[in-house]
């Protein structure tokens, strides 16, 4: 039976079936023309307007830093710690883990102030510290989730389910490629584990398949499978690939499926890949100073290496680098999850490089049009969690206030936005949710989060949803 057969076939059947449907015919040729899918292509009319900014460093610390032991100063804390805390603040609160009526929890570190904005910092990050005059210091966050996974799909998607685009994605999508030869959206892990939310938080959800983050790694090919199997050298690849691009080609003919197309140019990127990507991933051609500014070490597992690869990527044209470091989780249910071990190494994991990128893309003039963001999903409690009676310290979950920086792109370096109340939980001045960040991203990348749509199932969506404002007073 064939899908032509007048007798066995539906209307849309015959409608949908190969060269019959004029509709699929019309699309196979625009995307056949050369190979490539016209969904690759950026979005048309973006940017909306002249950007500040051309590419997104993102720097996720997973687990979620404890913004009271790093950038949200209380000595209230210090004159309750201990007591229990007032029952009107955590009436009716939802938490993770704490039971009962937790106690004040103050923090064990010293903070100062830093620079001429007097940004007060603490002292588990001396290097970030020591730039503070050029970051964005947003004190005033807050997000409608309080775990993990979904936290974190919602910092990076808009949604705390999994299925729609990521950050990356929408970039990858709205404004296009700068350098052909690498991936637009490159994903990188350090750390024990990965990211709560795994894959979802650099999927393309309902985009084509291309605009996803591709992993890069720091030991091995950089990326999986990127060497020619043994046996088969550069030509007899070429020869291949030409050949599967034919098939491909008739097939996309055919069917106009976008995917066959996306196919069709993963493979080209792929190839044109085994030349670029083994040196872009060679440390070793960096100075002695820039490998010890960042503390890297060629060869090495680290966030030290992915930051310093970061600077590479965007030196390259890539539009989105995304560094996702496990271990923030500050529980205090061990000395492997508490604010008093723990807390600290993940610091001197992070601290040199983050500011390490910040200086060194001011010095090769990329920090102004590159926005660099650093923070967590969610911040912690200003009560010691004490999960099952632990006498480790630790803070529980925390959606109501935490804090993150911004540096580059257009943002107003020195500024110091938003407060908490006197325990810092609630945000009580210049309250900021996840919509309103990523509508002022993309504004700094001339884009208008209103107008920045894709339609899928009938519906135009986007990435700030329905919500979302400019937040001006963040820009210079």
């Amino acid at each position: 039976m064939t899908p032509f057969d007048p007798i066995a076939s539906t209307r849309r059947a015959f409608l949908g079936g190969g060269a019959a449907s004029f509709g699929a015919l019309a699309l196979g040729q625009l995307l056949a023309k050369d190979g490539l899918a016209a969904a690759q292509d950026a979005a048309a009319g973006l940017p909306h307007f002249a950007a500040k900014a051309k590419r997104v460093i993102y720097l996720h610390m997973a687990g979620s830093p404890s913004q009271l032991d790093l950038f949200d100063d209380k000595p209230k804390l210090r004159s309750l710690d201990g007591q229990p805390v007032p029952e009107s603040l955590i009436e009716n609160e939802r938490f993770a883990f704490i039971k009962g009526t937790p106690k004040v929890l103050a923090s064990p570190y010293a903070f100062a102030q830093h620079g001429e904005s007097g940004a007060r910092i603490s002292e588990l990050l001396p290097h970030t510290a020591a730039i503070a005059d050029k970051l964005t210091i947003v004190r005033s966050m807050h997000t409608d989730q309080f775990n993990h996974a979904p936290a974190q799909i919602f910092l990076q998607t808009g949604a705390p389910v999994i299925g729609r685009p990521s950050f990356g994605s929408w970039l990858s999508y709205g404004l296009g490629s700068d350098n052909e030869d690498l991936p637009r959206f490159v994903v990188m892990l350090s750390g024990k584990y990965a990211p709560s939310g795994g894959a979802s938080c650099w999927g393309n959800g309902f985009l084509p398949s291309v605009h996803q983050g591709v992993r890069f790694r720091s030991q091995g090919d950089p990326v999986l499978f990127l060497s020619n199997p043994d046996g088969v050298d550069a030509r007899t690849r070429r020869r291949s690939l030409d050949a599967l691009k034919r098939l491909n080609e008739e097939r996309l003919a055919e069917t106009g499926d976008p995917e066959i197309a996306t196919r069709i140019a993963q493979y080209e990127l792929s190839y044109r890949m085994q030349t670029s990507v083994p040196e872009l991933a060679d440390l070793s051609a960096e100075s002695e100073a820039t490998l010890a500014a960042y503390g890297a070490e060629p060869g090495a597992k680290s966030f030290a290496n992915n930051a310093l690869m970061a600077r590479r990527l965007v030196e390259r044209g890539v539009r989105f680098v995304q560094l996702y470091h496990w271990g923030w989780d500050s529980h205090g249910t061990n000395p492997g999850d508490d604010i008093v071990t723990s807390l600290p190494e993940r610091c001197r994991e992070t601290d040199r490089a983050s500011a390490a990128l910040i200086t060194d893309l001011e010095e090769r003039g990329l920090l102004e049009d590159t926005i660099v963001i650093w923070g967590g999903e969610f911040g912690r409690t200003p009560m010691n969690e004490e999960r099952g009676g632990s006498k480790y310290f630790g803070r529980d979950h925390h959606p109501h206030a935490f804090t993150m920086w911004m540096a580059g792109g257009g943002f107003r370096p020195g500024l110091q936005h938003g407060a908490t109340d006197e325990l810092g939980y609630h945000v009580v001045d210049g309250k900021l949710s996840v919509h309103d960040l990523h509508a002022t991203l993309l504004h700094q990348l001339g884009i208008d989060h209103e107008r920045f749509t894709y339609r899928h199932q009938g519906r135009d969506f986007r990435l700030t949803d329905v919500e979302g404002e400019v937040r001006r007073e963040l820009l210079a």
